[in-house]
């Protein structure tokens, strides 16, 4: 574990400020060079050759290093964040208007790729609070033209509960842009928590739990944070909405005849139960929460019940599983009937489930949620090569890295667990 954790956390940084690479788009007629202060999904410079092209700054995944950046103190990780934090600032100044008034940026593009370009009409409505609901930029921190899932609101509220772990540790000189970041962050969270947005995994618009989940944390805790700042009214209005979106959470649990049930991962507009209402989705938004007793955290026997159904299901789903060793856990991936890249099991699903059995693991029935916390982490050593890397998904078949390599969410999702696990034997009687 000493040992993965050094390589996590070697190539984590791969990822963050990618100034040495550029990426080549022919199709696009774009050269895209990293910036200071990005945060690329994957450095390797692919192009669905069969690994896909992640060399973008997607707001949640940069989100997400971020705060698993936190758990590596040293100097190198706080310029690194103070980089994020002017890379972020820099971004609200984007303005799609301009992409609109000078076109020749599309002569350059091939007619194979003109399909795939955002029209005028879209890009125009690109600036101000509007890019917070982008999805992703370009590495350099230009607007993304290409066609997307948008709006996408679960990066702002993530990259709030990132700057709230930062905050106490920052220098002087950084609390003023930091503070200006999450004040905007707060905004955005405040005025369209409950707006339909795309789910994680980009594939839905509607409903979600797990963008709803963050965005009720990101506010309760920002206003313990703005309490502190003597924002009392604001304050206690953050804390108002946060309990609000809580108690709307309670309607995505499923009850069943049996006593058992789950919480779905998005509700329909028709009420109708959706093929992927059982998704880890879930139980990654228990733990980028970063809230860990009472209502939807990992001590909710609501979301032990939806870990439980996600481990039968994939036990039998997924072939790498059906003849796994003993003292293994089911590698989770993200929902039944997924088909990108054939649907195989996921390094931060199965990190995921580790982490949550971690954090239950606080409450009650101490050692049985350690150790199958240690179960699931036996099943990410498993499919884990010798040199340390992880990529995006573990085929469903053979077990062998698939997908993007190098995926800087699946080292952040490791550290995060590790972290979790070692502050349990901390406390360990």
């Amino acid at each position: 574990m000493r040992r993965q954790h050094e390589c996590a956390a070697r190539y984590l940084r791969l990822s963050i400020s990618p100034t040495q690479l550029s990426k080549v788009r022919p199709g696009f007629g774009s050269v895209v060079r990293g910036a200071r202060g990005a945060v690329v999904a994957s450095p390797v410079l692919a192009d669905y050759d069969p690994e896909p092209d992640y060399f973008y700054h997607w707001f949640r995944d940069s989100a997400l290093v971020m705060a698993a950046l936190h758990t590596l103190p040293s100097p190198e990780s706080t310029r690194d964040f103070a980089d994020f934090v002017d890379f972020s600032l820099a971004l609200r100044r984007l303005d799609g208007r301009a992409l609109c008034a000078d076109a020749r940026w599309r002569e350059a593009v091939r007619d194979t790729h003109r399909p795939y370009l955002r029209d005028d009409a879209e890009l125009a409505r690109v600036h101000g609070e509007a890019v917070a609901a982008e999805a992703r930029v370009q590495a350099d921190g230009s607007l993304d033209f290409s066609r997307w899932a948008r709006p996408q609101h679960d990066g702002p509220p993530l990259r709030l509960l990132a700057a709230l772990r930062w905050w106490p540790d920052v220098e002087a000189e950084l609390r003023g842009p930091l503070a200006e970041l999450m004040h905007a962050d707060l905004a955005f969270t405040r005025a369209h928590a409950a707006q339909p947005s795309y789910d994680i995994w980009e594939e839905e618009l509607g409903e979600h739990y797990y963008n709803l989940r963050l965005s009720a944390a990101a506010l309760r805790q920002a206003a313990l944070w703005l309490a502190q700042q003597n924002q009392a009214g604001t304050a206690s209005a953050c804390a108002a909405q946060a309990a609000q979106l809580l108690r709307r959470l309670d309607d995505f649990y499923l009850a069943e005849a049996d006593g058992s049930g789950y919480c779905r991962s998005r509700l329909q507009a028709d009420g109708s139960l959706s093929a992927k209402a059982l998704d880890v989705s879930v139980i990654l938004a228990a733990i980028h929460a970063g809230e860990w007793r009472g209502a939807h955290t990992p001590a909710d026997p609501r979301l032990q019940q939806t870990l439980a159904r996600l481990e039968r299901v994939f036990a039998q789903l997924l072939p790498i599983n059906r003849h796994r060793g003993a003292g293994l856990r089911p590698a989770l991936g993200r929902y039944p009937g997924d088909v990108y890249y054939d649907g195989g099991a996921w390094y931060i699903a199965t990190l995921a489930a580790a982490e949550f059995c971690y954090r239950a693991a606080q409450g009650e029935a101490r050692a049985l949620w350690r150790a199958q916390g240690d179960e699931y982490l036996q099943t990410v050593r498993a499919y884990t090569p010798e040199s340390g890397e992880l990529s995006e998904q573990i085929d469903r078949d053979s077990g062998a890295p698939r997908s993007a390599r190098h995926l800087a969410w699946s080292y952040a999702a490791f550290l995060s667990c590790v972290n979790a696990r070692e502050a349990l034997w901390r406390a360990a009687p």
